[in-house]
């Protein structure tokens, strides 16, 4: 009678749900973070080394998945057809994002719920990115750890002093270690060693020089260190040294002191009065000054608009007897700058923005005792961008307007020496002279990858004319606009790999530029260890396979029903056999 019990229940196949059975059809996320973060080294190894092999050996073979790292999504795949990717894994110059990649998770539409495994070392993460995290699919988190968090980054390259014969570069390295070690730091130029020199971290940051011919530049600055290995090396170009086209529009004698600041051997300078002006040579010049005209002509107007949209940069000098209402009409073209009444109070110019890009690289430190200079009628001026210069009481004196491609810079005082002695103060050079370069960076091509920001170019091209940017491992062809004389060129996440590189028309060579990885993932303490706190994590993805598998896996009772059939069958024949 139990034998015939046993086998009946058996085969009725009676079970234990499971606690989470609900949950078994799930589909499964796989999130990689494959940021340079990742290349700091743990218990065994590099970090995504190490996960990228740990996938590799524990991720059933039968499950079927989707990958994503930062840069590439790899959708209903199972781990034999992702082999060869994961094996091959390069490191990714985009950030770990990971608002975006649960966005694109989130995107895919299905009737089932989803298991998210995100394997990250969280540098970076923020609550933000957590905050929109769906509640119906709480991710799981596998945080690898880094032993050691020390780490030296080479951050940027500026050209601290350009002397007759040479250029006096500005290195910048940043520590993030809490024992500041020597560090070796070398320049090299088309991959020979030109310089090499230790660097002793006093503070945090320093800044290393370096003086090189002043000659096209085109190679990098690297330096030894044993942590992260993608922030070692910083690339940069210098060009060949082009003179930069300025003219100024005005009164002769207004123009002069223009003349002492754009000398011959750097500029193409020259100076006419508003009655004598080529219109046909304005979009020949880099940079054009409107010096103290009491009205700018509407044609004048139109071709200004042009060439500031082609890339050149405009500087305005109101006249004290200017038509406001001109002058405003042309100004609303470029932004939200706009003039006012003339005020007779004199003032006194005592600030210095010395975080905008104008100044990047004149001043070695922040000074605050140079001799004030002064206007004594200004305008009351009504802007929105930022302030270059300032009055005494905080009202603009120098204004900077950015567009994409260049820059428009507003003086609200009149400069003659009547007016103002900002002719005779230290300040004249340096800000004329940075204002009438076509490149902010003055001459120093050093772009980020990812960068939004686009790139001009000089060079003359018909509609049907491409530029290409390579070097001997990487080629591409960027988005491109034609601005009559020069091209402007967007990068977007090209190139992948930082490096040196050329642009050509065809095959011939127009300008060398370089990339460069951005720093975002250097500082390796940047890790709150409480931030998951309230999320599920698992030391490994095998825990979390095996969790998965355990919590949704019914529990078979009908097994050991058929066990005791067979144990009640061999009692029986004992029983028939042996008992008389």
């Amino acid at each position: 009678m139990l034998l015939l019990a046993c086998i009946i229940i058996a085969f009725a196949q009676p079970f234990f749900e499971s606690k989470d059975s609900k949950n078994a059809s799930n589909e499964m996320y796989i999130v990689l973070d494959n940021s340079f973060s990742m290349q700091a080294k743990g218990k065994k190894g590099e970090l995504l080394k190490r996960a990228v092999q740990e996938l590799l050996e524990e991720t059933p073979e039968n499950a079927t998945f989707s990958l994503l790292t930062n840069n590439d999504s790899y959708w209903n795949t199972d781990i034999k057809t992702i082999r060869s990717e994961l094996q091959n894994l390069k490191y990714s110059a985009t950030p770990f994002q990971l608002t975006t990649i649960l966005a694109k998770i989130k995107a895919r539409k299905s009737a089932f719920k989803k298991d998210i495994i995100i394997i990250t070392d969280a540098v970076g993460l923020t609550p933000n990115q957590l905050k929109n995290i769906d509640t119906d699919n709480v991710p799981y988190f596998i945080v690898p750890k880094a032993e050691q968090k020390n780490n030296v980054a080479v951050d940027s390259v500026f050209i601290r002093q350009t002397l007759d014969d040479f250029y006096e570069l500005g290195i910048n390295a940043t520590n993030y270690s809490e024992d500041f070690k020597p560090i070796s730091m070398a320049l090299y130029n088309q991959n020979k060693l030109v310089a090499k020199t230790i660097i002793n971290f006093k503070n945090k940051n320093e800044t290393v020089n370096f003086t090189i011919p002043k000659q096209a530049f085109h190679g990098y600055v690297s330096i030894e260190d044993n942590d992260l290995t993608y922030d070692n090396k910083l690339f940069f170009s210098i060009s060949k040294i082009k003179k930069t086209n300025v003219i100024s529009i005005g009164a002769p004698e207004k123009n002069n002191f223009l003349g002492r600041i754009y000398t011959n051997d750097e500029f193409n300078y020259g100076s006419f009065a508003l009655s004598n002006l080529d219109y046909n040579s304005i979009d020949k010049q880099d940079a054009i000054i409107l010096n103290e005209l009491d009205e700018i002509p509407q044609a004048l107007q139109t071709t200004l608009k042009s060439f500031v949209n082609k890339g050149g940069n405009l500087i305005v000098i109101p006249s004290e007897i200017v038509s406001i209402s001109n002058l405003n009409t042309f100004l609303k073209q470029f932004g939200t700058t706009q003039f006012q009444s003339l005020e007779p109070n004199e003032k006194l110019i005592t600030k210095i923005n010395f975080n905008h890009p104008l100044f990047a690289g004149v001043f070695e430190n922040k000074t605050n005792n140079f001799q004030y200079p002064k206007a004594k009628k200004t305008f009351v001026i009504s802007t929105t961008s930022p302030s270059v210069l300032n009055f005494e009481d905080q009202s603009p004196f120098l204004t900077g307007l950015k567009n994409a491609v260049s820059s428009i810079y507003v003086f609200s005082a009149p400069i003659n020496t009547l007016n103002s002695n900002f002719q005779q103060s230290p300040l004249i050079v340096p800000v004329f002279y940075k204002m009438a370069l076509s490149k902010p960076n003055n001459g120093i091509s050093a772009n980020t990858i990812g960068n939004s920001s686009s790139y001009v170019v000089s060079v003359l091209l018909s509609k049907d004319e491409i530029l290409t940017v390579k070097n001997q491992e990487e080629q591409f062809i960027p988005v491109q606009k034609l601005l009559n004389n020069k091209v402007q060129l967007f990068f977007n996440d090209y190139p992948e790999k930082a490096g040196n590189y050329t642009i050509y028309d065809t095959q011939k060579p127009i300008e060398n530029i370089s990339f460069n990885y951005p720093r975002t993932e250097s500082d390796l303490n940047q890790v709150n260890e409480n931030l998951l706190s309230d999320y599920k994590t698992g030391d490994s993805i095998s825990t979390i396979f095996d969790t998965l598998q355990t919590n949704r896996t019914d529990n078979q009772i009908w097994k050991w029903f058929i066990i005791f059939a067979l144990l009640f069958l061999a009692l029986e024949t004992a029983i028939i056999k042996f008992v008389k």
